[in-house]
């Protein structure tokens, strides 16, 4: 089998649309989602659209949750949180209910999805340190678990101590269980301002980080049109 991840999406359509013509390239057997379609940018319902034609599989991530008042923005930063407050306006009921239907965790053959950390994914606390990689290795219990939330590709492996890498090529061992962060689609965050996705071979137990170009530009001006705030679109050229 051969998985396209995408993951923090962000309501960006020109990346979105750029990632899924590479990705189809890749001809993989399915596509899956580790959560965060909408919030930051101006194309929520557009990007909605997408992931339920194309049955693409989604986990919930934190933005998608508070779009639709399943989680608090208290702790949001005012660009995040003006930018949600916005997508709560925009969003048909058909697409509250699809972000109200995601969970927070799905398990397909021997991967696991999850947005944030898989030993308490309902806080959407981030993978910072080897601890908190430990955690979640902990409550893994297939081979591979693919995640998103910090927008900065890297892998933990369960070796004894947890050890991590950012390079672009992943190679597993029999044994061996780890966590990918598959970076993201719509806001970058290491950077590097092009749009992250991954593709996962099982038989060649390889998983690659891929980045592609997109019209940041004009991902920026429709953020701006949207009179969203102005460091939405800016960051985008910086990837963070």
């Amino acid at each position: 089998m051969r998985y396209g991840i995408l993951g923090d999406i962000h309501a960006n359509l020109d990346a979105l649309e750029v990632v899924l013509e590479h990705l189809d390239h890749e001809s993989p057997d399915q596509i899956i989602c580790v959560g965060d379609v909408v919030g930051y940018a101006a194309c929520p319902r557009e990007c909605i659209a997408i992931i339920r034609e194309r049955n693409i599989l989604t986990v919930a991530g934190n933005h998608d949750c508070a779009a639709v008042e399943k989680t608090t923005i208290e702790y949001f930063n005012p660009d995040a949180r003006d930018a949600i407050l916005w997508t709560r306006d925009q969003l048909s009921p058909e697409d509250k209910d699809f972000l109200q239907s995601l969970p927070l965790t799905a398990d397909i053959d021997e991967l696991t999805l999850v947005h944030s950390t898989l030993h308490a994914p309902e806080l959407f606390d981030y993978i910072q340190t080897v601890y908190d990689a430990f955690l979640s290795l902990q409550a893994l219990r297939n081979r591979v678990c693919f995640m998103g939330h910090s927008h900065v590709p890297i892998t933990f492996f369960d070796d004894k101590p947890i050890s991590y890498f950012m390079e672009p090529e992943i190679l597993l061992a029999e044994s061996e269980k780890i966590l990918v962060n598959v970076g993201s689609v719509g806001q970058p965050r290491d950077q590097d301002p092009r749009a992250a996705y991954a593709v996962y071979d099982t038989e060649l137990k390889t998983i690659w980080i891929h980045r592609v170009e997109y019209d940041i530009d004009r991902a920026a001006q429709r953020i701006w049109s949207a009179n969203l705030p102005r460091m939405n679109g800016e960051r985008l050229a910086m990837g963070r």
